[in-house]
């Protein structure tokens, strides 16, 4: 009997087998099922799944059949079908869990079939829309046209095809307009999907090749060759700030469409994705997808429905775009390659940089790593041979890289405003660049007013009372004193008139954030305009709107998280203060040196990018730190060299490979019991009783607890990954066979862990 091996979108590991009625309700033959939707009775629901495999065998007792196929043509294609199950098979993740983060939202026709629609994203289903397009014929003589037929003419040809709705936003008569040119032969009108998301809302401004300095040039074409030649090759860019990955990206881009092969550009935040997103069309026109977890249902069904068909050959987003269904994929871009938000956190733990590198070898395709500040983990890929190492060293329009001062802030007091964290050199700084009509950025890596509430009178902390984190204090606009929030759980509550402890009226704010920072430069310039960039003001879409008042000259004075690090392209900011360079030092994490150096030399270099220098004032209490000292000398490969000969010393990735057991419950001692219990586990087995894997725990998280769940952790370390592997695999089994934990206890396998918090 024929069966089917289904992924369905549940926290299980392992696959499910149902019969397939002949003949099928759908249009696909039996043979070609693998990658399609399906249909799935589950118990008492429905649930829409993908077929992973079909099989002549014989059947499990009480085997179900196929409701329904959905597709008319598999929705994961064959390659990218068997990438999910490699990634789901090293991260020991549920295999339906993997390939949902592939799936388009489901469309309306199956969504009323299901019996339990709410597990889906989209409920009432999706459907793309069409909408009427309207471009130029080229190479056709125009003849005497005159009034609006000519000038909507000269625009197509100007900036290409456009929406008939957008043209007759801005001329009245247009479609009657549209309607003589095509008579004409000079206009073509077809249906096209509409254009879901914001970044196609405006018409893009073409643009052609810049010339190439000669370290862009060797790096092209060695990407470019790579490509001819169809052998898996990685690539590390480490070109400083400045000087023109994008453009490399771009003409590899070229390149790629040149050999009829489809592409894939990651970027860490979506903040970045309009700015990227629009120097794309700039190059390429609309020919591109956007995919990011910050689409609507319907946005993500038409950019999936594009690159699934054919029509568009780049994907271009955040961490989820790695899993776009590109036809025929020759080149897989990692920008900002460095950035830990390329590691999911939650559900399915992968790592977007790593698996890029991986679906790119898979596809026999070019993977590029991009970065000024590359990670530890890719810099020992090109040591060990496993990676070629491009480099721009210097900015492509000929700038100088910005000067870095250090302010002591043990020996600097305060400026004018009588805040420490605003030094004299700091204030006079920013006075200068106002006066010369410049913008500022101002970085601090906390938000909030204050970070922490204390009672002066019997030291007592304000703490969440679900986290074992100090709560945060935001003044907003709010009466009676402002909140409190917590960063973890979201807790919200008004601050009390009193200590919760001692009854006393003493409470007092402690240290600095974001929002304290924005009103104490405010008051010091009261004739600049000053503005904020952090997770309270803008997420999402919104965060465009904030960068793009700073592109227009808007905005004067910056203050932001490490928001304002990221790639960002503003020439006209020439001064940019780091508040506190110390801060991220203080983080109980192996990582924490190499991410604090990596957040200095990124935010200094969003200065000086246009005509005039930059310069940069990095407050420390610490300035003979080497993360802090190497950074102000922009002295990358210094970095790499101290911080891998660290590495190897303490036996830490790169050198070794490592994975966390996570352990969470609302009751404290059952965690521990339960991450203690995996741990002996772990320890019985044979490569930990030979030595190749080494076990350490069970321990409390540093964040010992987070939305009232008690955080234990086991961490493994091995010299190689077949020997942790061995023991994660035993592990696996023994949860998926639920390894006698107590009810309600979580136990997840992290494998290369990024956050140890």
């Amino acid at each position: 009997m024929l069966l089917a091996d289904v992924a369905l979108p549940v926290p299980l590991a392992r696959a499910f087998t149902y019969t397939i009625p002949s003949p099928l309700s759908g249009a696909l033959a039996a043979a070609d099922l693998a990658g399609a939707r399906v249909v799935c009775p589950f118990g008492a629901r429905r649930l829409v799944g993908v077929v992973l495999a079909v099989r002549d065998d014989e059947p499990p007792k009480a085997v179900k059949a196929l409701t329904r196929v959905v597709d008319r043509e598999p929705s994961v294609p064959e390659d990218l079908l068997a990438f999910l199950v490699g990634l789901a098979s090293y991260y020991y993740a549920p295999i339906g869990e993997v390939v949902r983060l592939a799936l388009p939202p489901i469309d309306r026709e199956t969504a009323r079939e299901l019996e339990d629609p709410t597990l889906f994203r989209a409920p009432r289903g999706v459907g793309a829309r069409a909408v009427q397009w309207v471009d130029a014929i080229p190479g056709v003589e125009e003849g005497p046209l005159r009034g609006q037929a000519a000038a909507i003419l000269a625009h197509l040809r100007a900036v290409g095809a456009c929406p008939a709705a957008k043209l007759e936003h801005r001329w009245r008569g247009a479609r009657a307009a549209v309607g003589r040119l095509a008579a004409l032969g000079l206009a073509r009108v077809d249906m096209r999907p509409a254009p879901e998301s914001p970044f196609f809302a405006e018409a893009a401004v073409r643009d052609s090749p810049h010339q190439a300095t000669g370290e862009q040039a060797a790096a092209i074409d060695a990407i470019a060759n790579a490509m001819g030649a169809q052998q898996p090759t990685t690539f590390l860019l480490h070109g400083v700030t400045g000087s023109g990955k994008t453009e490399v990206y771009l003409r590899a881009i070229a390149a790629s469409r040149a050999k009829h092969l489809g592409s894939i550009v990651l970027v860490p935040e979506i903040a970045l994705t309009p700015q990227l997103v629009a120097r794309f069309r700039a190059r390429f026109g609309d020919d591109v997808a956007v995919l990011h977890s910050g689409l609507t249902p319907a946005e993500r069904h038409t950019m999936w429905h594009r690159l699934r068909c054919g029509e568009v050959d780049v994907a271009i987003g955040a961490r989820s775009a790695l899993f776009a269904p590109v036809r025929s994929l020759g080149l897989v871009i990692v920008d900002e390659e460095h950035d830990t938000s390329f590691k999911q956190e939650e559900g399915v733990r992968y790592h977007a940089r790593d698996m890029a590198i991986w679906r790119a070898h898979r596809a026999a395709g070019v993977c590029v790593l991009g970065s000024a500040t590359p990670s530890v983990e890719s810099e020992y890929l090109v040591r060990s041979g496993r990676a070629t190492k491009l480099s721009l060293p210097s900015r492509a329009r000929a700038q100088p890289m910005p000067s870095v001062e250090i302010v002591d802030l043990r020996r600097i007091g305060a400026g004018p405003t009588g805040d420490r964290r605003v030094s004299m050199p700091l204030y006079r700084a920013i006075e200068s660049a106002l006066a010369a009509r410049e913008q500022v950025i101002l970085f601090l890596n906390r938000r909030g007013f204050a970070p922490s509430v204390r009672c002066e009178s019997c030291g007592h902390l304000l703490a969440c009372a679900s986290c074992s984190v100090a709560l945060t204090f935001h003044k907003g606009s709010a009466i009676n004193g402002g909140r409190v929030r917590c960063h973890y759980c979201d807790y919200d509550a008004p601050l009390l008139s009193s200590c919760e402890k001692c009854g006393a009226e003493a409470l007092g704010l402690e240290g600095v954030g974001t929002e304290k920072l924005e009103e104490t430069v405010a008051a010091a310039f009261p004739a600049a305009r000053v503005a904020r960039l952090d997770r309270d003001v803008a997420s999402g879409k919104r965060i465009d709107a904030v960068l793009s008042r700073m592109r227009n000259r808007e905005i004067d004075i910056l203050v932001g998280t490490q928001m304002v690090t990221k790639g960002h392209d503003l020439p006209s900011v020439t001064l940019v203060g780091v508040i506190n360079a110390d801060a991220a030092l203080s983080i109980p994490d192996y990582r924490a040196s190499e991410r604090a150096f990596q957040l200095l030399v990124q935010v200094a270099g969003r200065a000086g990018r246009g005509d005039a220098p930059g310069r940069v004032l990095v407050q420390t209490w610490d300035p003979s730190h080497p993360a802090v000292a190497l950074a102000t000398r922009h002295d990358v490969a210094g970095f790499l060299e101290r911080e891998l000969s660290d590495r190897r010393e303490l036996a830490y990735p790169p050198y070794t490979h490592a994975a966390l057991v996570r352990v969470e419950a609302i009751d404290q001692a059952e965690a521990r019991g339960a991450c203690g219990h995996l741990a002996r586990i772990a320890r019985a087995t044979d490569a930990v009783r030979r030595g190749a894997v080494t076990v350490h725990g069970p321990a409390a998280a540093p964040i010992a607890r987070v939305r009232n769940r008690w955080r234990f952790r086991a961490m493994l370390r091995a010299s190689h990954r077949s020997d942790l592997r061995a023991t994660l695999s035993v592990l696996h089994d023994a949860l998926a066979a639920g390894a006698t934990l107590p009810r309600g206890v979580r136990a997840m396998i992290d494998v290369d862990p990024v956050q140890l918090l």
